[in-house]
C-alpha cells in the first residue's frame, strides 16, 4: 500500500489525469449558455432589467474583491485546498440556481460564482507544482485542451437537449450540478503539492529569485507561458537556504514575498514594449469579459426566449471552435510581431468595434450571432499574440506576475464599466445602448494602437532614411 501511495504521489501521469478530469467536469456546464433565458423564464420570473442591472454586476464586484487575496492564499496553501473551495463554490452556486428564488438569492449566486472564477488560478497553477519542468509543455497542452473540449461539448449538448429533446432549463442546471459535483470529487484524489511558486519554494533560497530564475506559470493562455528556459534551470539548483531564513517569522516571510513581487512588477513594466502589449491586454480583456457577461441578455432582447427558438449553445460551440482555431493559427503565421504587432492590435480591435456596432444597430438575431462569432475570434487571435509577445521576453515567474496583474487591471476597468454603464445605481443603460458603449470602447482601443503603430512605422522609416543618408555621405 505504501508503495502504491508513493507511486501515485510521484507520478506526473496520475496528477495530470486527475486535474484534467477536474477541468473537464468543472467546465462541462450545458446550462451556462442558457442562463439568461432561465432567469427571465417561468422558473425564476425575473425581469431582463433586474438580471442586467442588479444581478450580473454582483459577479464583477465579488470577483474583483476576491481576486487578489485568493491569488496569495492559493500559493500559500499550495493549490489543492483552493480547488476544493472552488468545488464547494460550484455546488453552492448551482444549488441556489436550482432551488432559490428572488432577486437577493440570485445576487448571492453571482457572489459564489465570483468565488468560482477567482479560484480558477489554482487549476492552472496546481499541475506545475507536482510535475517536473520536462513535462510543463505537455501538461499545459492537456489541461488547456480538455477545458476547450469540455466547453464545446457542454454547449453542443445543451443545444441538442433544448432543441431536440425539449429538456427544460431546470434540468439542464441539474446536469450541470452533477458535473461540477464530479469535479469536486476529483479534487479529493489530487496529491498535495510540496512546493508552490512563492511561499513554498524548493531548492532555492527563501527570498524570491531574480529574473533569471524559472518556475511554473499561472498563465492559462497556452503553452508559451510554460516553455522551459534551459539556461536557467540550473539556477534552481543553486545555494541552499541560509539558516536564518528558515527561522524567520511567517509574517516577515510574507512581507518579503510582497516586496519582491512589487519589485518584479516594476522591472517588468519598465520595458516600453511590454507596457504597450500589457495595456492592450488589460483594456481589451475588460471589454471582452463585459461583452461575454451580457451577450445573452442582448440575444434575449433581440429574440425573446419565451417566443423564439434559442440557439445560444450552438453559437457558443462555434465561437469556442473559431477561437481555438484562430489561436492555433498564430503558431503557424510567420510575422515580425515587433514591427507589425501594434498595427495588428489596432486593425483587429477595429474589427471588434465593428462587430459590436453591428450587434447594436441590427434587430436581426442572426446578425447578432455573426457579430459575436467575429468578435470572439478576433479577440482570441490577439490575446494569443499578446500572450506570446510577453512570455518570450520574461522568465516564467515574471510572466505569471504580469499575467495576474494584467488581468487584475482588466477587472478594475471592467468594474468601472459595470458601475457607470450597467449598474442601476449608475446610468443603468438598456442592453442595446450598452453595446453601443462597448463598440465605442473598442474603437478607442483601436485608435490608440493605430496611432501608435503609425508613429512606430514613421520612426523606423526616418531612422532608415537617416542611416542611408549617412552611408551615402561616407
Amino acid at each position: 500500500m505504501n508503495c502504491w501511495k508513493g507511486a501515485v504521489g510521484h507520478s506526473w501521469i496520475y496528477s495530470t489525469l486527475i486535474i484534467c478530469a477536474n477541468g473537464f467536469f468543472s467546465t462541462m456546464r450545458p446550462s451556462e449558455s442558457f442562463l439568461t433565458p432561465y432567469l427571465t423564464g417561468p422558473d425564476k420570473n425575473l425581469t431582463i432589467e433586474e438580471v442586467t442591472n442588479q444581478i450580473f454586476p454582483v459577479w464583477t464586484y465579488s470577483y474583483l474583491a476576491l481576486l487578489f487575496p485568493v491569488f496569495l492564499i492559493t500559493d500559500y496553501v499550495r493549490y489543492k485546498p483552493i480547488l476544493l473551495l472552488q468545488g464547494v463554490s460550484f455546488i453552492v452556486t448551482w444549488l441556489l440556481l436550482l432551488f432559490a428564488h428572488g432577486l437577493v438569492a440570485m445576487q448571492v449566486v453571482e457572489f459564489f460564482y465570483g468565488m468560482v472564477t477567482a479560484t480558477e488560478v489554482a487549476y492552472y497553477a496546481y499541475i506545475y507544482s507536482v510535475v517536473s519542468t520536462d513535462h510543463y509543455q505537455r501538461v499545459t497542452s492537456y489541461c488547456r485542451s480538455i477545458t476547450l473540449v469540455a466547453a464545446t461539448v457542454a454547449a453542443v449538448l445543451g443545444q441538442l437537449l433544448v432543441s431536440l429533446a425539449d429538456v427544460s432549463y431546470f434540468h439542464l442546471n441539474a446536469i450541470t450540478l452533477a458535473s461540477v459535483s464530479l469535479a469536486f470529487v476529483c479534487s479529493f484524489f489530487l496529491p498535495m503539492p510540496q512546493k508552490s511558486m512563492f511561499f513554498h519554494r524548493k531548492d532555492v533560497s527563501e527570498t524570491l529569485p531574480g529574473p533569471d530564475k524559472v518556475v511554473a506559470t499561472l498563465g492559462s493562455d497556452g503553452p508559451w507561458g510554460c516553455q522551459e528556459d534551459k539556461s536557467s534551470v540550473s539556477a534552481d539548483r543553486g545555494p541552499t537556504p541560509e539558516p536564518q531564513a528558515d527561522n524567520a517569522k511567517p509574517q516577515h516571510h510574507v512581507l518579503r514575498v510582497l516586496v519582491q513581487l512589487s519589485k518584479d512588477l516594476r522591472d517588468c513594466y519598465s520595458s516600453r514594449k511590454l507596457l504597450y502589449w500589457s495595456l492592450w491586454w488589460a483594456l481589451a480583456t475588460a471589454g471582452f469579459n463585459q461583452v461575454l457577461n451580457y451577450i445573452q441578455v442582448l440575444w434575449d432582447f433581440r429574440a425573446p426566449s419565451h417566443s423564439s427558438a434559442v440557439y445560444n449553445g450552438a453559437v457558443e460551440a462555434i465561437a469556442t471552435f473559431l477561437g481555438s482555431a484562430t489561436a492555433m493559427a498564430v503558431g503557424y503565421v510567420k510575422v515580425n510581431w515587433d514591427l507589425s504587432g501594434e498595427l495588428a492590435l489596432g486593425i483587429f480591435s477595429a474589427m471588434d468595434a465593428g462587430s459590436l456596432f453591428l450587434m447594436h444597430f441590427t434587430d436581426n438575431i442572426w446578425a447578432c450571432y455573426a457579430g459575436y462569432l467575429a468578435f470572439k475570434a478576433c479577440y482570441m487571435l490577439l490575446i494569443t499574440i499578446a500572450t506570446f509577445q510577453i512570455a518570450v521576453n520574461l522568465s516564467m515567474e515574471r510572466y505569471a506576475l504580469m499575467f495576474g496583474f494584467n488581468n487584475f487591471v482588466a477587472l478594475v476597468i471592467q468594474t468601472v464599466l459595470t458601475v457607470v454603464v450597467v449598474d442601476s445605481r449608475g446610468l443603468g443603460l438598456d442592453i442595446s445602448t450598452q453595446f453601443l458603449i462597448y463598440g465605442s470602447y473598442f474603437a478607442f482601443i483601436a485608435g490608440i494602437f493605430l496611432i501608435r503603430s503609425t508613429y512606430t512605422i514613421i520612426s523606423i522609416k526616418c531612422k532608415n532614411t537617416s542611416v542611408a543618408g549617412e552611408n551615402i555621405h561616407h
